[in-house]
C-alpha cells in the first residue's frame, strides 16, 4: 500500500453497516442534517468551510476531500478554501503556542 487516501476505502462502511448498523445509522443522519441545504440559520457554504478548517486542523484526508467538494458545490472559490485553510494553520499554530506556554509553566515549577 502506497498511501492510507484510496477512493476504494469507502468499501469499509459495509463493515460498519453490517456490524454496528444502528451506529452508521445514526451518523449518516446526523452528517446528513448538520449539512443539509436548508433548515440551518449558518448557510451551507460556510458549514463546509468550517469543516473544511476543522478537517485540516485534524488532518483528516477523507474529510478535507469532502468537505473542500463540498463547500466548491455550496458556492465557495478557491480563495474562501485557500482562506479556510490558513484559518485552520493559524488555529494549529496557536495550540503550539499555547502548549509551550505550558511547558514553560512546568519548567519553572521544577
Amino acid at each position: 500500500m502506497s498511501h492510507y487516501h484510496d477512493p476504494s476505502d469507502s468499501a469499509y462502511n459495509k463493515v460498519y453497516s453490517a456490524e454496528t448498523p444502528e451506529m452508521m445509522k445514526a451518523f449518516l443522519q446526523f452528517d446528513k442534517a448538520v449539512f443539509a441545504e436548508e433548515g440551518a440559520e449558518i448557510p451551507l457554504k460556510y458549514r463546509e468551510l468550517m469543516a473544511l478548517a476543522v478537517a485540516v486542523t485534524t488532518q483528516c484526508a477523507y474529510c478535507i476531500e469532502a468537505h473542500a467538494k463540498g463547500a466548491v458545490a455550496a458556492g465557495a472559490t478557491a480563495k474562501e478554501v485557500a482562506e479556510a485553510s490558513w484559518v485552520a494553520a493559524a488555529i494549529r499554530a496557536g495550540g503550539g503556542f499555547a502548549h509551550g506556554r505550558m511547558a514553560l509553566k512546568f519548567a519553572e515549577h521544577d
